[in-house]
């Protein structure tokens, strides 16, 4: 039976491995479009999308132009394919310019011609483009309301595409008749396409009668503009019956269930079984990090459901509902909600991560924790349930060194839990 002396090293190398699998260096290749007989040109959006691009230049056999737009930071060099930067969780000035920009660079395209789109999580904030008479403050009020109301992805994109002149299938729209090809990273729960980033390039039939739902539903308090908007014929998004996307395609080339897989064999390869709860979890973090916490507990004392030694893995994509004003993010507040519930267990240790290297609104991707954690947190005068409470579970991990920091990634799966019992 395997022994892990390092629980920490051991489940980041796990991380890595679920990086790995998304690597754009290794996921692009196998989903290349044909060329075509007239120009090719590159567009992209989200946390991956310059990495994405420099291995698609890299892979392509003849010439290509376009432009793709990151987060601050997340920036990679390309020879011919322009990496603008912006701002992220909320849009900003740049971020319009690089919707713009990117408008600009599939307009004026014949049926000959074909757009790439490199798309993976993120291009929701780096694409801003206020439709009708809103503003981009009006555009930010959004972000901000639904950042904060723990509404699941789905209802959160449902309504930012039907206040953005982008979202929606807008820009693949924008195109036509050109063919619009999309490689997509999801970070989606249930890995539909049109709703990663919102779908710039991939419709989806939700309408504004749903955003409306949403809003009402998850007590969203958006500018009477932005409400006047939504309510009028203005604010429909494009069908996926258009016939502008006829001709168009969609290739899913990274998930968190084939990272999820990988980081399961790096665990076998070490002598660990593996379990995989789900890729597609959902829910309030601090609740799905109290369920996680009796699952390792029921493991570390009766061996059940699972026998130990097992690392439990999952993914998806929790929400956070603010209530302080705190510091962290959905990650490290279902960390810091395990920690509470795992209080004085031994053998149990766990990471969780945001899989683009960045969890809310700070630097880091994640954090550790194990039996300890609690105990170590008021050795150092630090009471994590309330920290919990005000949402500022990254001044807990913070406080006590086990913050993880691995940098940005250059791709985007989501989560990433995984929890050790020996």
């Amino acid at each position: 039976m395997a022994v892990i002396a390092d629980p920490k090293a051991f489940l980041e190398t796990l991380f890595h491995a679920a990086i790995a699998a998304a690597d754009p260096a290794r996921v692009l290749a196998a989903s290349l479009p044909e060329r075509p007989k007239g120009r090719t040109v590159v567009i992209g959006a989200g946390k991956g999308a310059a990495q994405m691009a420099q291995v698609f230049e890299r892979l392509w056999e003849g010439p290509l132009s376009g432009a793709v737009v990151t987060r601050y930071g997340y920036g990679a060099r390309c020879e011919r394919i322009e990496v603008l930067e912006a701002s992220h969780p909320l849009p900003d000035e740049n971020g319009l310019t690089a919707s713009r920009r990117l408008l600009e660079e599939v307009s004026g395209l014949g049926e000959d011609d074909l757009v790439v789109a490199l798309i993976c999580g993120g291009g929701s904030a780096l694409l801003p483009l206020p439709a009708g008479d809103l503003t981009l403050q009006d555009e930010i009020a959004v972000n901000r309301a639904l950042l904060a109301s723990g509404a699941p992805i789905s209802a959160m994109n449902a309504i930012r595409k039907h206040v953005s002149g982008i979202k929606g299938g807008r820009l693949a729209a924008a195109a036509w008749p050109a063919k619009v090809v999309s490689l997509v990273v999801s970070d989606i729960p249930g890995d539909d396409p049109a709703l990663v980033a919102s779908g710039p390039t991939i419709p989806d039939a939700s309408t504004r009668e749903d955003a409306l739902r949403y809003i009402e539903r998850y007590r969203l308090d958006l500018p009477e503009k932005v409400m006047a908007f939504i309510r009028s014929d203005a604010s429909a998004a494009p069908s996926p019956s258009d016939p502008r996307f006829s001709r168009n395609h969609v290739q899913l080339v990274a998930s968190a269930a084939v990272s999820l897989e990988a980081a399961a064999e790096k665990a076998r390869a070490a002598g660990i079984e593996a379990v995989i709860l789900s890729d597609a979890m959902e829910g309030e973090a601090r609740e799905v990090g109290r369920v996680h916490a009796a699952i390792a507990r029921e493991v570390a004392a009766r061996n059940r459901p699972f026998r130990k030694p097992v690392v439990i893995l999952s993914g998806g994509e929790t929400t956070v509902t603010i209530r302080g004003k705190g510091r962290g993010g959905r990650n490290s507040e279902f960390l810091l909600s395990l920690a509470l519930g795992i209080d004085g267990a031994e053998g149990i240790a766990a990471l969780a991560a945001d899989t683009d290297g960045i969890d809310g609104s700070e630097d880091n991707a994640g954090g550790f924790a194990d039996g300890t954690t609690v105990a170590r947190l008021a050795k150092a005068g630090v009471d994590g349930a309330a920290l919990l409470d005000r949402n500022d579970s990254w001044s807990a991990f913070d406080a006590i060194g086990d913050i993880f920091k691995p940098g940005p990634t250059g791709t985007n799966v989501n989560d990433f839990r995984a929890i050790l019992v020996q």
